[in-house]
C-alpha cells in the first residue's frame, strides 16, 4: 500500500512542476509533434444557425487559391506582401509566385509575378528588398526526366519618398 501512496505523491509534486513550459525546447521536436494537443470544449449554440450561400465573385476563386502568404514588415509605410497561388501542373512547379503592394482603396493591390516555382522561403528581409530562396522543378530534356533545384534571388524595387508602389521590381540571381 506504501509504494501506491508515494507514487500518487509523486505523481502529484510532478503535475504541479512550473519549470515544465521552459524545459520544451529538450524534447525532441519529433516527440512533439506526436503529442496530441489537448481537445477543446465543445460550443453550445445560443441562438439560432445562419444559413451562408456559396460566394460567386470571380476574384473570391482568385483568392481560395492563395495556398501561401508572407506580410513583408520592413517597408515603412508601404503595405506589401508575397504570396503564391496554387495552379498549373503540380509534378512541374505549381505555386504562382507574386509580390504585391497596396496602393490605396481606390486602386487596389500593384502586382508583380515573380514566378511558377515549388516553394518560395523568405531568407530576409530590408526596405525596398527582400531575399528568396526557391525550390523549383526543371526538366532533364536528354533523359525525359524532372529533377529539382535550389536557387536565391533578390527581390528589389525603389523606395518612393511617399511611400507608393514602385512602378517595377527587379529579380537578380544571389549567392
Amino acid at each position: 500500500m506504501k509504494p501506491v501512496t508515494f507514487l500518487a505523491a509523486l505523481l502529484a509534486l510532478a503535475a504541479c512542476d512550473t519549470q515544465v513550459e521552459t524545459r520544451k525546447d529538450v524534447v525532441p521536436a519529433a516527440e512533439q509533434a506526436a503529442t496530441p494537443a489537448p481537445a477543446a470544449a465543445s460550443l453550445t449554440a445560443a441562438g439560432p444557425a445562419a444559413t451562408l450561400q456559396p460566394e460567386t465573385a470571380p476574384d473570391v476563386q482568385q483568392a481560395a487559391a492563395v495556398v501561401q502568404l508572407d506580410e513583408l514588415k520592413a517597408q515603412g509605410q508601404l503595405t506589401a506582401k508575397l504570396f503564391g497561388t496554387g495552379g498549373g501542373d503540380p509534378a512541374m512547379n505549381g505555386l504562382y509566385t507574386h509580390l504585391a503592394f497596396f496602393q490605396g482603396p481606390a486602386e487596389g493591390w500593384r502586382v508583380f509575378r515573380l514566378g511558377d516555382v515549388l516553394e518560395y522561403r523568405v531568407l530576409s528581409e530590408a526596405r525596398g528588398r527582400v531575399d528568396l530562396e526557391i525550390e523549383e522543378s526543371v526538366m532533364d530534356e536528354a533523359a525525359g526526366s524532372i529533377g529539382s533545384r535550389t536557387r536565391r534571388v533578390i527581390v528589389g524595387w525603389a523606395v518612393a519618398a511617399d511611400g507608393s508602389a514602385p512602378p517595377t521590381v527587379t529579380v537578380t540571381p544571389a549567392q
